[in-house]
């Protein structure tokens, strides 16, 4: 697959809609709560974190879920460093992350250090503390050529019902694979394909409480 950038359209509140998905790319309520309840209570953080905590995620976007957690990570007085790897099909163009960066918080200069860095090439990216890939491409094509473990998944594609092919059996599967021994994974998504789907790859998997408008989402552990 050709990697491009991706189409967006611009609500009136400053959220980033993708136009061949239609979906926004975060909560039209606020984006940072959402994080914070799906992505990281839902992976149960900070309280795992450790020195070498590794992250992957599913559609890397806007880059809001780096931001928080990075955040998180700082704020809670961790040593060390934190792994992040994240897999992108559509990166965004260095203007339209800065346009969508303006309804953030600064995250005391972290945001405009992710902007700084940040090309639509993806390619690794060190921060104090932080070390970040972004691994452009096909995520069924790209994840199971990755050499990683993640400790804690964020499952961030659009809708399953509008991106079907990031939340297909084989790549969870794949995902599952890629998980280091009781690694968790959270996503927004309580869609029953998905929750099979995660399943019958090994996973244990629950149905918990959603974040705002969204009754449930769905949170799973390797066991």
């Amino acid at each position: 697959m050709e990697n491009q950038t991706a189409d967006i359209e611009w609500k009136e509140s400053g959220v980033p809609v993708s136009t061949k998905f239609d979906d926004p790319y975060f909560s039209l309520e606020d984006g940072v709560a959402e994080t914070r309840h799906v992505f990281l209570q839902g992976n149960d953080l900070p309280h795992r974190f450790r020195d070498g905590f590794r992250i992957g995620e599913l559609g890397f976007g806007t880059g809001l879920n780096l931001l928080v957690v990075w955040d998180v990570w700082v704020q809670s007085g961790q040593r060390g460093t934190l792994s992040f790897t994240s897999f992108e099909a559509y990166p965004m163009s260095r203007e339209d992350m800065a346009q969508a960066h303006q309804t953030f918080p600064d995250f005391d200069g972290k945001r405009d250090a992710l902007l700084d860095a940040w090309a639509p090439t993806g390619g690794e990216m060190s921060f104090p503390g932080l070390e970040v890939n972004v691994i452009l491409g096909d995520a069924r094509q790209t994840v199971p050529r990755w050499h990683g473990l993640a400790d804690a998944w964020f499952l961030d594609g659009f809708s399953p019902a509008k991106n079907p092919e990031l939340w297909e059996p084989e790549l969870l599967r794949d995902i599952y694979r890629h998980t280091g021994p009781f690694g968790t994974v959270a996503t927004y998504t309580a869609a029953g394909a998905v929750r099979r789907a995660l399943e019958a790859a090994g996973f244990a998997v629950q149905r918990t409480q959603g974040y705002g408008r969204k009754r449930h989402m769905t949170q799973a552990v390797r066991t």
